[in-house]
């Protein structure tokens, strides 16, 4: 994640803070995104091969110590090499929304590993979804360019909420001028943000408190659906707990009796 994070962050190193570097900021904050949301699906053997492993891990911490480390690695040289809002304050709601990011995906591949059989069906299945999230996210249409039928799924999109929190984390600072007329300030970053009705400041934190919900969400039904399969035992599963032999085990020892 360190060498993904300096060859992105070296690509957008010259990413100038007027409206053209505007627009190429918000192709930056798609590609995080994509690439984040997606990488997370490598994680899909694990969870369907060792989830005794994966239960043990859990409950000691370890995927969320190595969420932290990730998030820190990828967020350094991006943020400062992509020239992205210069204040600390910034920087540290960047890298809350990347760890949110991370934890979001897990719980999503998570969850769709109790519900498929193999490694294929899941790919295809998280491959899809995540496809349809981002189509829906706003970044290809806005959210008024949307038919009436399908503005749910801009909705539920796992993109959408991060993806409008990277904007306002960087374009809602006061005094952010993305283009001038005659010496004049003509196009703020903040004006830019209310006409695409992602709001101001006051949707930073709606934006988190909507993404910590899909995690919750995700998590649940995850539990959800494990607590059905257990409960769902195969026939003949109590005979092996009960200590009771079947009539074909016992007919050698039998066997022997008899000699």
């Amino acid at each position: 994640m360190l060498i993904s994070g300096l060859v992105l962050g070296s690509v957008f190193s010259n990413v100038k803070s007027d409206l053209v570097g505007a627009r190429e900021k918000v192709g930056l904050f798609a590609f995080i995104l994509t690439f984040l949301l997606s990488c997370t699906t490598e994680a899909l053997p694990i969870f369907l091969q060792e989830t005794e492993i994966f239960k043990k891990e859990t409950s000691t911490g370890s995927y969320r110590v190595s969420s932290y480390a990730v998030s820190i690695l990828f967020s350094v040289p991006v943020y400062w090499l992509a020239g992205l809002n210069p204040t600390f304050t910034a920087f540290a709601f960047f890298l809350l929304l990347i760890w949110m990011i991370l934890y979001t995906a897990n719980s999503v591949v998570l969850c769709f590993s109790t519900l498929v059989p193999n490694f294929i069906v899941g790919n295809s299945l998280i491959s899809g979804v995540m496809g349809s999230f981002f189509l829906f996210s706003g970044y290809f249409v806005s959210r008024g360019g949307i038919p009436n039928y399908w503005i749910f799924m801009h909705y539920v999109s796992l993109f959408k909420y991060p993806f409008e929190a990277f904007l306002i984390n960087e374009f809602s600072s006061q005094g952010k001028c993305l283009d001038t007329m005659l010496g004049a300030c003509s196009v703020t970053g903040e004006a830019v943000l209310r006409e695409e009705g992602y709001g101001g400041e006051e949707g930073r934190w709606r934006n988190v408190a909507i993404m910590a919900c899909f995690i919750l969400f995700y998590r649940f039904a995850c539990y959800l659906i494990l607590r059905f399969r257990c409960s769902v035992r195969p026939a003949g599963w109590a005979g092996f707990g009960s200590g009771k032999v079947s009539a074909q085990k016992q007919s050698p020892v039998a066997d022997l009796s008899k000699s």
